[in-house]
């Protein structure tokens, strides 16, 4: 048989195992939101080998979903981190036959703490399901590994389980791609949601500026100290125009170009500009590439303010959402 064929039964034995999984979602499951939702604390996950791996995983998710929540190992918690629980807290135990040594002996002492403890086993009648005030069954018919002993199906079906906590938890709360944002600043989504236009403000001090009435000639020294490939053209503190590199190639082809002519000649005028700093980066980036132009001015009352530049935007990693 080739790999291939391999893969599908694979494929096949887990998508089983999550479909059939479906029909048993019900009270255990709307138990353990309950719980959670009433927690002051965090949820603690905890769970040995595999499932320990799994439990990692769900905790982060929850984390990073609006659901404070951390992994712990329950050998390490049997050694004195079991004092990272407060009476504030839950735990989520895993372990899917329920009775996993460092576990089961773990279980008392998590008792006597007063938390809620929710489980996930293989049924409500093993030693951690008799310990959970709420129990969800992550049973499965086979596992796909050919020998039936390394965990795959059932893994697959505990993790899946956990996202489906973290998105109805997600969905009671109301959590928000905002709210996402705001746990994750440093990835794509978090900076395409968090980060605003002013945090990439280039202040007008710091933009080459000159009137209209400026000589092209004169214009293009300052315009090339500036290193942004534009100048932005004022008359009496407004914004009339602004001149870039662009504009300075479709002037050369001109037959009436002219070294000595005002840049008011060339520039572009009523240039695409913002009041509102606030917006968030992303959107300014959108302006910027709907445009094709490299500067984004910010100007007020016809007043310049600063500019946002699109390189700038692109080394902080802002996207837009159709990359």
């Amino acid at each position: 048989m080739r790999p291939s064929e391999y893969a599908k039964q694979t494929l096949e034995i887990e998508a089983s195992a999550l479909l059939e999984s479906k029909d048993r979602v019900g009270e255990g499951f709307d138990r353990a939101v309950e719980l959670i939702l009433a927690l002051k604390g965090k949820l603690v996950v905890i769970g040995v080998g595999k499932s320990g791996h799994i439990g990692s995983k769900i905790a982060a998710t929850l984390a990073s979903t609006g659901t404070p929540s951390f992994f712990l190992h329950p050998s390490e918690a049997m050694h004195g981190d079991l004092g990272m629980i407060s009476k504030d807290d839950g735990v989520l135990a895993i372990s899917y036959s329920g009775s996993s040594e460092e576990l089961t002996k773990l279980l008392p002492h998590i008792k006597n703490f007063g938390v809620p403890i929710i489980g996930m086993s293989k049924s409500a009648n093993t030693p951690l399901g008799k310990f959970s005030d709420a129990h969800i069954d992550i049973s499965v018919k086979q596992e796909a590994c050919p020998l039936g002993i390394a965990p795959t199906a059932s893994t697959t079906l505990t993790l899946a389980l956990g996202d489906a906590l973290a998105v109805a938890l997600m969905k009671i709360r109301g959590f928000k791609r905002e709210d996402f944002a705001k746990f994750h600043p440093a990835g794509a989504l978090g900076k395409r949601l968090y980060l605003k236009a002013k945090h990439f403000l280039i202040p007008k001090d710091n933009l080459p500026t000159v009137n209209s009435k400026t000589l092209l000639k004169d214009a293009i020294i300052p315009m090339s100290e500036g290193r942004l490939g534009n100048i932005v053209i004022e008359d009496d503190g407004e914004v009339v125009g602004i001149f870039s590199d662009g504009d300075l190639r479709r002037a050369l082809l001109r037959e009436d170009f002219n070294f000595e002519a005002p840049i008011k000649e060339y520039m572009t005028k009523n240039p695409l500009a913002i009041e509102d700093e606030n917006i968030l980066a992303v959107d300014a980036l959108k302006l910027i590439e709907s445009r094709r132009i490299q500067l984004l001015l910010v100007v007020k009352s016809g007043t310049l303010v600063g500019a946002i530049h699109i390189h700038d935007l692109i080394e902080a990693g802002i996207e837009s959402e159709n990359k």
